[in-house]
C-alpha cells in the first residue's frame, strides 16, 4: 500500500520569491511523480526520454505485451520557456508517448501555449496549472489515507 504524509500547509496562502522557485519546481515534480503512483502508474522523475531530453517526470503504463503508454511533463516555474518546448518536442518522437504536459502557473501556460504553436502537435500537448496539481495531490492523498483506515487489505497481503 501506498502512503503519504502531508505536510499541513497551505502552499496556495504561501508568498513564493525567485529563489524559492527551484524548490517549488522540486516540489511540484515529487507532487507529479507521487500522483502518478496513487493513480497505478509508473512514475518517475528527471527521465531521458529520447535523444538530449531529459523530461521531469513521467507516468508509465504497461500495456500487457504490447508495449507501454507514457505521459511525460515538464515544469516550467521561471525563466526560458525555450528548453521546455524544446524537451516536449522531442519527447514526442518517442513513439510510446501519449502526450506531453505543460505544468506551471496560469501566466507561464499562456506563454508556452503561445510559443509552443507549430512546434508541438496542438492534440498532444496538454497544460496543467500548478496550484491544481498541488489540490490534486492533497485530494488523493486524504482519500488514499481515508481508504486505508478501512484496512481492506490484510499488511502481511
Amino acid at each position: 500500500m501506498l502512503r503519504f504524509a502531508t505536510s499541513g500547509k497551505n502552499p496556495n496562502t504561501e508568498k513564493i520569491s525567485n529563489k524559492d522557485s527551484k524548490s517549488v519546481h522540486d516540489e511540484i515534480k515529487e507532487k507529479l511523480v507521487a500522483i502518478g503512483e496513487l493513480l497505478g502508474f509508473e512514475s518517475r522523475a528527471e527521465v531521458k526520454i529520447a535523444a538530449g531530453a531529459v523530461v521531469d517526470a513521467i507516468w508509465e503504463a504497461k500495456i500487457g505485451n504490447m508495449g507501454k503508454a507514457i505521459y511525460v511533463f515538464e515544469v516550467q516555474s521561471k525563466g526560458s520557456i525555450d528548453s521546455l518546448i524544446l524537451n516536449l518536442k522531442k519527447a514526442q518522437s518517442n513513439a510510446a508517448v501519449q502526450a506531453v504536459v505543460a505544468v506551471a502557473d496560469e501566466t507561464q501556460l499562456e506563454k508556452i501555449i503561445l510559443e509552443s504553436k507549430g512546434v508541438i502537435e496542438e492534440k498532444s500537448l496538454r497544460t496543467w496549472d500548478s496550484d491544481d496539481i498541488l489540490a490534486v495531490y492533497d485530494s488523493l492523498v486524504r482519500a488514499h489515507e481515508s481508504i486505508n483506515k478501512l484496512a481492506l487489505v490484510p499488511e502481511s497481503f
